[in-house]
């Protein structure tokens, strides 16, 4: 591959696309402040650790990020030791993570003045996409770019789409978040009220998959049936759910767009939150449904057939 690549933060996202790019040829080097991430990551043969960003920044030309909010990721371009200390001219980042857009524009600015370019790259999916290499990659900043960075989006993912100027995928990703966390919530409420019907909970999921009505969704095929049967470890935590919802909120708030069922269900989150689920799935918020009814809807599952 022409362009060197690396790589910063090797978490349950991170380091399966890792994998996927060295799998397609890559060689890469990566940094995360987690020794035993660094050594997993140093058991692919192509990959070499560096000792901070800003030694990945300098021996590279194309830099992804994946990582768990503002703060962090400001530390890790802006900091002492991060990529804007060891980037050269020319090098293009690329952050996956879900953030602000204003935190991707104060990077994107502060870079531009070191002749960086910075794509704002967050991803749908979760870690089982990221392992199989199906993510989607929703891309904004300088299109120009777009074409240098897809055979590495290729590698990671199976779709990529352009959207818009610096930020704009932030913006994207967070409203696809925030409407994801109201119908987790919403899915809770109603198989809650499906349990409390007598309604086989199995008869219920195969109506709404089968039926051809309008209530399906991605959401309730792939977590219905985990919740009837109490299955809740993470492919993406409640916590990390959590934040993104509260991101989509405060950018309504600054648009002035009332989003009461937002608020709502992300006072759910938080009891979920107050509760110790965060670790577990997202769909664990339905522990909440299930504290508010007095049932757990697994209960319900015992002897049922559709």
């Amino acid at each position: 591959m022409s362009d060197r690549t690396g790589f910063i933060g090797l978490g349950a996202m991170g380091l399966p696309m890792v994998t996927n790019l060295a799998k397609a040829g890559f060689a890469l080097m990566v940094y995360d402040v987690s020794p035993a991430a660094m050594t997993a990551a140093q058991r692919i043969s192509t990959v070499s650790a560096a000792a901070s960003p800003a030694e990945v920044a300098q021996q590279s030309d194309i830099v992804f990020t994946c990582l768990p909010n503002d703060a962090i990721v400001r530390q890790v371009y802006l900091g002492p030791g991060g990529i804007a200390a060891g980037g050269r001219p020319g090098l293009v980042t690329c952050d996956c993570s879900t953030v602000s857009s204003e935190m991707t524009r104060e990077i994107s600015t502060a870079l531009r003045s070191r002749n960086i370019v910075h794509m704002d790259t967050p991803m749908l999916g979760s870690q089982p996409q990221a392992v199989e290499g199906q993510i989607f990659f929703i891309i904004g900043g300088d299109e120009a770019q777009v074409e240098r960075i897809s055979p590495c989006l290729k590698a990671m993912g199976k779709l990529h789409m352009y959207v818009g100027g610096s930020g704009v995928a932030n913006q994207v990703k967070l409203l696809h978040n925030g409407l994801l966390a109201m119908t987790a919530v919403a899915v809770a409420e109603a198989l809650a009220l499906c349990v409390k019907s007598d309604v086989n909970p199995l008869t219920f999921y195969e109506v709404v998959r089968n039926g051809g009505g309008m209530a399906y969704g991605t959401y309730f095929e792939r977590r219905a049936k985990r919740i009837f049967s109490g299955e809740f470890s993470p492919t993406f935590k409640l916590e990390l759910m959590r934040k993104d919802a509260t991101m989509a909120a405060a950018l309504a708030k600054r648009l002035a767009v009332p989003m009461p069922i937002l608020e709502e269900s992300i006072r759910t989150y938080n009891e979920a939150m107050d509760a110790g689920w965060g670790e577990e799935d997202f769909s664990a918020v339905t522990h909440v449904i299930e504290k508010r009814i007095g049932q757990k809807l697994s209960e319900a599952k015992k002897g049922a057939t559709p």
